[in-house]
């Protein structure tokens, strides 16, 4: 329902489903330390049972929960996408 953007500056935004449940989508970009993202409270989001969707989370490897999906999205020549996914 929310109009997106890249939460870059802010780390986290936050929109609400048409459900109007939350949905949490994080840049960590610009986390050069792990403990950025704990400052943010980084585990009270990944707890809450909603939805977390992240950009970069090589940033922040360490601190991902096991049952983390990890989804990439690759450009190809022709300008279509290649999705690929593992757990």
């Amino acid at each position: 329902e929310d109009a997106v953007s890249s939460p870059t500056f802010a780390i986290v935004n936050e929109y609400r489903t048409k459900a109007g449940l939350p949905l949490f989508h994080f840049d960590f970009y610009r986390i050069e330390r792990l403990e950025e993202a704990l400052d943010i409270g980084l585990y009270d989001y990944l707890d809450s049972g909603f939805l977390c969707l992240m950009e970069w989370p090589e940033n922040i490897e360490g601190l991902l929960p096991e049952e983390t999906l990890k989804l990439t999205i690759a450009v190809n020549a022709d300008s279509s996408r290649t999705l690929s996914w593992e757990s």
